[in-house]
């Protein structure tokens, strides 16, 4: 696939210990998501899954940015965690309109991200297929091994929906292919949150990325923002890409 279509981002930009690592030491806090916007070209927005987010709320989020920037955008914990798709139509259907309206021509993905005590099964994986609208580039993350079975695989693909491909301690880390769209999370492995990839992982990642002639485009987030891996990840990556030969 084309370098150019694959976006490299992180899931939290806020992160005091990035102050003299990345940000300046005397760069003001509200700059911060500006200078996070002139080295990356997207971001994941995690904090809809605490809040369901605002129309207002997501267009502050589309002003600050540049022409050419996009959000994936995390669905709301109560559709995922706490209804785990049952009788939440409705929650959906205005979840992906204050999106699609907030966010306007920069969102990406909308991510769907599921509880590790969600297990597999028949009924589950129907529901959650049917609940995608299909004009969205869907995502869902499963974080149960249960889910990584022929018949999750054959149902996303069928429906163009993307398996989320995720680097998080006791799951596959391969780089998965169920739509046109590749989307990859690195959380930190093996402390969840904390720990930093080596450049090995990385490599291998995106080789795996690159080798894919199925994937129209890919979105990489590093979910390890607790500490300064997760920026510092998404540098070397970025570093990397351009050096790539493949």
């Amino acid at each position: 696939m084309k370098k150019k279509n694959i976006y490299i981002g992180c899931s939290s930009y806020n992160t005091a210990d990035w102050k003299g690592v990345f940000y300046p030491e005397n760069l003001p806090k509200t700059k911060w998501f500006e200078y996070y916007c002139e080295h990356f070209s997207t971001y994941e927005l995690n904090s809809t899954f605490y809040r369901f987010p605002t129309l207002k709320s997501l267009q502050s989020w589309q002003d600050k940015t540049p022409e050419n920037f996009l959000f994936s955008i995390k669905a709301p914990k109560q559709i995922t965690h706490i209804h785990r798709f049952k009788e939440c139509r409705q929650l959906i259907e205005d979840f992906y309109m204050v999106s699609s309206e907030g966010l306007a021509g920069k969102l990406g993905c909308v991510l769907f991200q599921l509880p590790p005590g969600f297990d597999y099964s028949a009924s589950g994986l129907e529901l959650i297929v049917n609940s995608l609208n299909p004009e969205f580039k869907n995502v869902v993350e499963f974080r149960n091994q249960s889910w990584w079975i022929p018949e999750v695989f054959d149902a996303l693909k069928q429906r163009n929906i993307t398996f989320c491909s995720v680097n998080y301690p006791k799951l596959p880390s391969d780089i998965m292919v169920t739509s046109d769209i590749g989307y990859v999370r690195f959380h930190g492995n093996p402390k969840l949150f904390y720990s930093a990839y080596d450049r090995e992982i990385l490599e291998k990642a995106q080789n795996e990325i690159l080798s894919t002639n199925k994937f129209k485009e890919v979105f990489v987030y590093f979910n390890n923002t607790a500490s300064t891996a997760g920026v510092l990840n998404a540098l070397e990556m970025k570093e990397l890409l351009k050096s790539n030969q493949v």
